[in-house]
This record gives C-alpha cells, sequence and structure tokens, in this order.
C-alpha cells in the first residue's frame, strides 16, 4: 500500500478495507488534477472527533494553482472545511469559494462524496483552482470527468498501471460521451486536429474516418483502457483511451492525445549518434590491434634480447587501451567498469607476457568502480603497467606466483591495490628517483590525468596502491541529472 494507506491507518478512523479504497483513489489522483486543471485533495474523519485528516493530495501539471498547500498526514478543524465537512455528512456535492489568505483571490472550490461499495461516505474530494480556469468552457465537464475516475477507483477499476500515469502540459484531452459523441477537446487537441484538417471536432462521432480515432472505438466498445502510438499526417502521436464506468457502464472516455513529432525525432538523432560512437570506438580498438601486430612482426624480426622486450611492453600497453575502445565500442554509454576492463587486462599480459613453464594463478575482487572513458584508459594503462611489472621482476628465479587486484570504494575515494607474492621490492628502492619507464609512465598518469596517488612497498611480495578521488562519479551523477 501506499502513503494514503499508512496515513489512514494512523490518523482516520477507517476500517481496513475503506482504508484500501483510498489507496486506490490515491493511486490516480494525479491524473484526476490534471484533468480537472485543480488541485485534487482527500478529506476523511479523522480520529479526534470534529477533526478532518488530509490524507492524499495531487497538483495539476496542466494549469498554475498558486495557493497554499495542505501537508500530508495533518488534521483540521471541520469548522475550516464547512464545504468539506458537509460533504462527509450529507453525501452532496457542494460548490464554493474560499480564501487562503487576507487580500487573495477566491478560490472556486467542488467537493465530492467518496463512498465505499457499501455505499458508506468515507472520504470526500474537494477540487480547488482558480476562477480563471473555472470559467473555461467545459471545466465544469472536465472536474465532473475526474471525479468519475475517482469512483471508478473506489468501485475498484483497473488501476496501478502506466496509462493512468499523469498528463503533461501540451497533452491534448477529449471526452467522449456514452454514444461516441466528442462533446469537450481542449486547445492542445485542436491545434493538434487543425494540423490534421479538422478544423472542428466536438460534435463529431469517434467513428467519423477524418477524426481517427479507432482507439477511442475500440475503448467504447470493450470498456478497456488503451493506448498506442500512431503516424498521422507528418506526425507521430501518443494516443490513451480510458473509459470511465459508473453502475458497469462506461459513461464517458478520455481521449489524450501528444505529439511527440520532434521527441521521435530526437531519439533517433540520439539512436544514430550513439550508433556511429560506438562504430568509432570499433574502428579506433581494430587500428590499436593492427599496430600491436605489426610490432609483433617487428619483434620477431629482432635478434636483440632489449628491442624484442621494449616492443612487448609497447604491444601490452597498445593492447590495454584497445581493451577500453573495446568495451565502449559495445555500449552507449561513455562509461566504462573498471573490474571487467582489470580483468581483460591480467589476461592480456597473462597471455603476452608469461613465459611457457610459468604457472600463474590471477585473483580479481573488486567492488564496481564506474569511470568515464578518458579516465578509465588512463587506469587501463596503469594497470598494465603494474602488471607487466609483478611478471617481468617479481618472479626472478621461480616458477609460480600469484598476481591479485583489489578493488574498494569509500565515500571519498576508489582504492585499487595491485599485488603479488614474489621477491618484494630492492632494499634501496625508491620511487621517486627510479629510472622506470614504466613506472614513470605510472606515476604521471595517477598523479596528472587521475589526480590521485600512488604507492609501492613490499609486504609479503610487492603491493601497488593507488588512491583515486571520486569526482568522475560527482561528474557522472550532475552529467545523468
Amino acid at each position: 500500500m501506499g502513503v494514503a494507506a499508512d496515513i489512514c491507518r494512523k490518523i482516520t478512523i477507517l476500517t481496513p478495507s475503506q482504508t484500501q479504497f483510498i489507496d486506490k483513489v490515491s493511486s490516480v489522483l494525479g491524473l484526476a488534477a490534471d484533468l480537472a486543471h485543480a488541485q485534487v485533495t482527500l478529506y476523511a474523519a479523522a480520529r479526534n472527533e470534529n477533526f478532518l485528516a488530509i490524507v492524499a493530495q495531487a497538483k495539476p501539471n496542466t494549469s498554475y494553482i498558486d495557493f497554499k498547500t495542505n501537508i500530508l498526514g495533518s488534521t483540521v478543524q471541520s469548522s475550516e472545511e464547512p464545504l468539506v465537512w458537509r460533504t462527509l455528512v450529507s453525501g452532496a456535492n457542494i460548490a464554493g469559494q474560499r480564501e487562503w489568505a487576507l487580500g487573495m483571490d477566491a478560490l472556486e472550490m467542488r467537493v465530492f462524496p467518496i463512498k465505499d461499495p457499501a455505499g458508506q461516505i468515507i472520504a470526500a474530494a474537494s477540487f480547488e483552482t482558480n476562477s480563471q480556469e473555472a470559467s473555461a468552457n467545459g471545466h465544469g465537464m472536465l472536474v465532473d470527468t475526474a471525479y468519475m475516475l475517482l469512483t471508478m477507483a473506489a468501485d475498484g477499476g483497473p488501476l496501478g498501471r502506466k496509462i493512468y500515469r499523469p498528463l503533461a502540459p501540451r497533452d491534448g484531452i477529449v471526452i467522449i460521451d456514452e454514444r461516441g459523441h466528442i462533446v469537450f477537446a481542449n486547445s492542445a487537441a485542436d491545434a493538434i486536429y487543425k494540423v490534421l484538417g479538422i478544423n472542428h471536432i466536438i460534435g463529431r462521432r469517434v467513428s467519423d474516418r477524418q477524426v481517427n480515432m479507432k482507439l477511442a472505438q475500440q475503448a467504447l466498445s470493450t470498456g478497456l483502457p488503451a493506448e498506442k502510438e500512431a503516424e498521422a499526417g507528418n506526425m507521430i502521436l501518443v494516443q490513451r483511451a480510458i473509459p470511465i464506468f459508473v453502475g458497469g457502464l462506461v459513461v464517458r472516455t478520455v481521449f489524450i492525445v501528444a505529439d511527440v513529432t520532434e521527441l521521435r525525432k530526437k531519439e533517433k538523432e540520439l539512436l544514430v549518434k550513439s550508433a556511429v560512437i560506438q562504430e568509432i570506438h570499433h574502428r579506433v580498438k581494430n587500428n590499436l590491434q593492427t599496430i600491436a601486430s605489426l610490432l609483433r612482426l617487428q619483434a620477431r624480426r629482432t635478434t636483440t634480447p632489449e628491442v624484442k622486450a621494449a616492443l612487448r611492453e609497447s604491444v601490452n600497453r597498445i593492447l590495454s587501451i584497445s581493451v577500453v575502445h573495446e568495451f565502449l565500442s559495445q555500449q552507449d554509454r561513455e562509461y566504462i567498469d573498471v573490474a571487467e576492463v582489470t580483468k581483460n587486462i591480467l589476461d592480456l599480459v597473462i597471455q603476452n607476457m608469461l613465459e611457457p613453464d610459468f604457472n600463474i594463478e590471477t585473483v580479481l575482487n573488486g567492488q564496481t568502480v564506474i569511470l568515464p572513458s578518458e579516465q578509465a584508459s588512463s587506469l587501463a594503462l596503469v594497470i598494465n603497467e603494474l602488471i607487466q611489472n609483478s611478471i617481468e621482476h617479481g618472479f626472478v628465479g621461480r616458477k609460480e606466483g600469484l598476481i591479485g587486484v583489489d578493488i574498494a570504494t569509500t565515500p571519498d575515494s576508489y582504492q585499487i591495490d595491485i599485488y603479488d607474492n614474489g621477491i618484494g621490492l630492492p632494499t634501496d628502492f625508491c620511487l621517486q628517483s627510479t629510472s622506470s619507464l614504466g613506472l614513470q609512465i605510472v606515476r604521471t598518469l595517477i598523479e596528472n590525468d587521475l589526480g590521485g596517488k600512488f604507492r609501492l612497498f613490499s609486504s609479503a611480495g610487492t603491493h601497488a596502491f593507488i588512491n583515486i578521488p571520486r569526482l568522475a562519479e560527482g561528474a557522472k551523477e550532475a552529467k545523468e541529472e
């Protein structure tokens, strides 16, 4: 159950079954508020005598209502809401006015009873709007239709579905009576149908070929809500048809139509752009692998061990970058899971650098760390260099060993520990003065590109500890919002 049910249980005199009915009504309150262009508030009798509980409330997306909103779960004295109290006592539909503050324009207010299956009044629904909205043509019909929707909800209508979602400000609203005649259309609906060559749709039947409301016909005949996207003229329209029942009979159908032509056009452009970007990453990956293959051929031709080793290291550096582009070519987002990249790099380095008779064990323990592609590329190079160093220098004179990677997160940073169980660092080792090109690359990338810190120390082998601030995650979240 939702918020309304929780409030009813805590501060009203409603029974569990009546509470369920109020919960159903509240599930369509947003749509009702949008249809009526009014704020809708549900009141029920509070446990304290002569007090009313505010159990649900919705403001419209289709109109600006400038007045103080009540607080859900609060109670008010019945004397402060006389129209609501009278409706709860008498069961009558009551219209009136109210002022929220001295000198403020009066609000038009219509209050309707909500009854359970036994016919007992369990709540009152108050529709409040400004005088300009209330004087608009057809506003009374919209409010009546919205109330019918609430009544249908209380009677156990098919709720909780996407089709009953609230409206957008530019949605066209058409009301159809039980005979299939269009009795109301708002300005947005008029504008859409004018583009389709129909200047006046009020009074027409939904079966009219020009009107093209087959979905409304279907809802009217079957009694089932329906939604579909269709092309009409040069437009793409999303149509919703919601039949409204009273006493088991369809008395009205709400037909909602939205022009999504520009939206679909933008979506198509984004899909094309995404496909192009993925193709570019795929080609970059292929080009990098081609370069790596050329360097391998060159390494086979040379007889100098130092040149072979240098070329082999270059191949691994290139392939570590290609791993990132491979991931980017397979997805439509510019973010990379560091653990997945690390696993692939481990496999690549071991495959290209390990002697056939050496037995290596790998361990990867990682929490999910998502980085933008630029930072992921830098980190891929760093991980590649450190794993290469372990294989080259960590197991001298040994025939087996272990290389592990632990990835963890803290509130402020990502921590990556790349370690082995090898011979450890030389006693006179100093990271700041080392002449190792690989370690110089690592320091530059971590400190300059990633804004992080790097430590290298011996502890039952060698540990390379990387600390990267979580600035990337904050940027990612901001971008997604």
